[in-house]
């Protein structure tokens, strides 16, 4: 392991107090405190979603960040890296912003409870825009923990596409599967759009109407280790998981609720830098 501090990046789709406190967004804000006060150093992101109020939750433009433009479907699309502070826990959160991709007031699926068509879209922006960030931050982490739907492109963006960049050469990637994962359907054409710097079809094992099911499994093909955060994952896909050959931590519901999972993640990440 040796002396200096280990550093654990947290992408997240959910987070506590900037959502609503479901499961993922209450271990999702829990987590980082947990592991910073378990001597390793962290950092946080997430989407900036048009329900968080920036004035209540004191969101900034971090300027020196921001003004990349990310291509998708031939479309330049700004970034906008924005930050704030849950000063309680000395924790700082980066978000990820975008006019077209996060100003709507819902998460993933609209008023009428239809996912958005552009969901996949969004979530290759995600992805891109975290790993440019972090290239930007000059800050290489050890192992990157993806949690929630809308990190499940970056495993295959970080092993496949800055799989040679110095800041994440060394990086292992930790996935957490919740309950939030849908057999609907992404972005028209997302197999194609997925595809990114050396990124080959081979590389993405999608069909044409890829679902959220197949993305979740594609990220956990590029994950180092798995962690199952909710009881009631979609059965195909922890089936596929144990199928990998990885390690995988069963979710437990006792270390969950009295706050003690924190020491088991802490020992998986230590695990996979061995």
């Amino acid at each position: 392991m040796g002396d200096s501090a280990k550093k654990i990046l947290f992408v997240n789709t959910e987070m506590y107090p900037y959502l609503p406190e479901t499961r993922m967004a209450k271990v999702c804000r829990e987590l980082p405190q947990g592991i910073q006060e378990r001597k390793k150093e962290i950092r946080a992101f997430m989407p900036r979603y048009g329900s968080i109020n920036e004035r209540k939750n004191q969101l900034h433009e971090v300027i020196r960040l921001s003004g990349m433009n990310i291509i998708i479907s031939d479309v330049d699309r700004p970034l906008v890296i924005k930050v704030a502070s849950i000063s309680a826990a000395r924790i700082q959160v980066y978000f990820i912003d975008n006019e077209d991709y996060f100003r709507r007031k819902q998460t993933a699926f609209d008023e009428n409870g239809q996912f958005f068509a552009d969901n996949g879209e969004r979530a290759i922006f995600f992805a891109r825009g975290v790993l440019e960030t972090v290239k930007k931050l000059r800050w290489a982490p050890d192992i990157i923990h993806c949690s929630g739907w809308i990190s499940h492109v970056l495993p295959l963006y970080l092993k496949k596409a800055y799989k040679d960049d110095p800041i994440f050469s060394n990086a292992k990637v930790v996935l957490s599967l919740f309950d939030d994962v849908t057999a609907d359907k992404l972005s028209p054409g997302f197999n194609q759009t997925i595809l990114y710097g050396a990124i080959g079809p081979e590389d993405v094992s999608l069909s044409e109407n890829a679902d959220g099911i197949e993305l979740a499994k594609l990220a956990a093909q590029y994950a180092d280790g798995i962690i199952l955060g909710a009881p009631n994952v979609n059965p195909n896909l922890v089936q596929h998981v144990q199928t990998l050959g990885v390690p995988v931590l069963p979710c437990n519901e006792e270390e969950l609720a009295n706050g003690s999972y924190m020491d088991s993640y802490n020992a998986f990440y230590d695990n996979l830098l061995v």
